[in-house]
């Protein structure tokens, strides 16, 4: 009698925990489906740790890029001499310590300011390359795809000739010979501050014409599944004109694909610059980038000594951030994919 009476009062306990727990899972759902499109985006993005974790990195690499000028410009003094990035002194090729943290270079130079100064160019160029491949390619593939026809068919057949084109090579070419152009100029020979810096920007020219590419490829993709939908059959049936549905309708609901190419695209323009100015073509002294610095350090080899730190910090820089970006990438992919999950 006592066994019968315990195991109805077990039945009744778990009946009544599985009704809690029923109640429960409702509730949560009703929740999430309350939540707009990006904020479900987000609590799938938060349980992401890698990346989260490159996240913090990225926002913490740039506050140090951001803050470091500044602390040189307020500080003054020997501290400001010491890290002042064109500073030349007599502690040539000086091993990292407590004075130069990541080491000195062949001029006396230190390290680490070089290199922090150097992700201003790097990050800079990347971000202004997804800047163009965001704006050029959304526009371009968004008008492809929902217009259609011959429209469609002309716009599509430029990027396939520049599709057939090598990139890198196209990119060295187009840099060089703007870069003649500009150094005949008179304006340009009285100006070395200025002759440099159309060395950024023509890398900005050079990146940005080959950027867009595979967005507008992407974007056409995405907006010849939307064009048929009901609400944008109902807004053209209102009297909507083509540039009003685009804005409104089609482009907002493809933000969540452009933004995560865009967040893959910047570590390829990265690298993409790394490279060329590695090879010369791009950022020329005295400005610094993560490619002309980790070039310095490749230069310095020989059978004596290697001066190792002139390339491992420089390139380690790199490598960690260029894995974050991607990892960032991945990331918001997974969490605007809602047909994977």
């Amino acid at each position: 009698m006592n066994d019968s009476k315990v195991d109805g009062s077990e039945l009744r306990v778990e009946s009544k925990t599985e009704a809690v727990t029923s109640d429960a899972q409702p509730s949560t759902k009703n929740s999430q489906l309350h939540l707009s499109p990006g904020q479900r985006a987000w609590h799938r993005f938060q349980k992401n740790r890698a990346a989260n974790w490159s996240a913090w990195f990225l926002v913490f690499l740039l506050v140090i890029i951001i803050a470091w000028p500044l602390a040189l410009k307020i500080s003054g003094g020997n501290f400001a001499k010491t890290y002042d990035p064109d500073q030349l002194s007599d502690a040539q090729f000086a091993p990292p310590g407590a004075q130069h943290w990541f080491g000195t270079d062949m001029h006396g130079r230190d390290v680490l300011s070089r290199t922090l100064y150097g992700a201003q160019i790097s990050l800079l160029v990347g971000v202004v390359g997804a800047g163009v491949s965001l704006i050029i390619g959304v526009l371009w593939g968004a008008v492809a795809g929902y217009v259609g026809g011959r429209v469609d068919s002309a716009l599509m057949r430029i990027v396939d000739i520049l599709y057939s084109l090598p990139s890198i090579i196209f990119v060295i070419v187009l840099i060089t010979t703007l870069g003649e152009i500009l150094k005949q100029s008179h304006l340009f020979r009285q100006s070395p501050a200025l002759a440099g810096a159309s060395r950024v920007v023509l890398l900005f020219v050079g990146l940005g014409s080959i950027s867009w590419l595979t967005m507008a490829r992407i974007v056409r993709g995405q907006v010849l599944s939307l064009r048929s939908r009901a609400f944008v059959e109902a807004s053209r049936t209102l009297g909507a004109g083509t540039p009003r549905i685009l804005f409104y309708h089609i482009i907002p609901n493809i933000f969540g694909v452009a933004i995560t190419y865009v967040a893959l695209t910047v570590p390829s323009i990265i690298l993409y610059e790394s490279f060329l100015s590695f090879l010369g073509l791009g950022v020329q002294a005295p400005m610094a980038s993560w490619g002309t610095l980790i070039s310095d350090g490749v230069g310095q080899i020989n059978p004596i000594r290697i001066y190792w730190w002139m390339i491992i910090f420089p390139g380690g820089v790199l490598v960690t951030t260029l894995l974050a970006l991607n990892f960032l990438g991945d990331g918001l992919r997974d969490a605007w994919d809602v047909k994977g999950k």
